[in-house]
């Protein structure tokens, strides 16, 4: 009797056992299920760090084209002066000087943001867009002067503070938008905004010269063009390049989702979980 009142016993605490042998092999299993999440924010601080050291790297040379722009702005200056028929109020008319001004304060401002955030604010990259365009326009209009500086029986020369305007600060800014996976993806509509600013220079710069009677470009003076159509046909040329540059890096903007947005929600998603 007692071995048979016993068997209950052994039966419920058997049975115990197996449900607690149960318990043991489906925790391990959800575990695993829950490890993911549980390391996914780690791992997604850790990812979101070196991303961030690539902004950093960003906001380091947009401080360095700073510097630059400005020793180029200067020693521009300085090189103009030593010509008899410089005015220091017309080095302000040149669109090269505008945009190069301009572009100080986006790479500087683009500095700012590259070190505290990892997404750029849509406003930003709208103003690096224009920027960008300005200063690439005004290195291809600028070649092109220098290469028909030969056919019009003259020679312009390109000074180092020139050759960085025009060449070196566009060439790398054009690299830091291309390469930029922190910019906004901007609307087609951010193109209609830029012949503003080219759109009044030329009309100010027109006004001006007529009663001044200085250009600072050779195809806007009526007596180094041979007439109003030729002025016409230069100003189509410069409408298509800024539009065309303009859309060309609104489309680089919309090619793909940029992996520094994905983060976060990668962060928020495993955090509730």
């Amino acid at each position: 009797m007692c071995a048979r009142a016993s068997e209950p016993a052994r039966t419920k605490t058997t049975a115990r056992g197996i449900q607690a042998a149960s318990r043991r092999f489906v925790a391990p299993a959800g575990r695993a299920r829950r490890e993911p999440s549980g390391l996914a924010p780690a791992t997604a601080r850790a990812r979101t760090g070196a991303r961030f050291s690539v902004r950093q790297a960003f906001g380091v040379g947009r401080v360095v084209l700073a510097v630059a722009g400005v020793v180029a702005l200067l020693g521009y200056f300085d090189y103009v002066l030593g010509f008899a028929t410089f005015a220091v109020y017309n080095y302000f008319s040149y669109f090269t000087v505008l945009s190069g001004m301009g572009a100080v304060v986006a790479f500087v401002a683009g500095a700012v943001v590259a070190f505290r955030r990892a997404v750029d604010p849509p406003w930003l990259d709208w103003f690096r867009l224009l920027i960008t365009t300005y200063i690439i326009v005004s290195g291809i209009v600028f070649l092109t002067i220098v290469i028909q500086s030969s056919s019009r029986d003259y020679t312009i020369e390109v000074p180092w503070s020139s050759q960085l305007l025009h060449f070196w600060i566009p060439g790398i800014a054009l690299l830091d938008w291309l390469t930029d996976a922190g910019k906004a993806r901007l609307p087609w509509k951010t193109t209609a905004w830029v012949m503003l600013v080219p759109g009044l220079w030329g009309a100010f710069t027109l006004a001006r010269g007529a009663l001044v009677g200085w250009y600072p470009y050779f195809f806007l003076d009526p007596a180094q063009v041979s007439g109003p159509l030729e002025t016409l046909l230069y100003s189509l040329v410069a409408v298509a390049l800024f539009t065309g540059i303009a859309a060309g890096l609104t489309a680089t903007s919309r090619l793909s989702p940029r992996p520094w947005r994905r983060i976060p929600a990668a962060v928020a998603a495993a955090t509730a979980e």
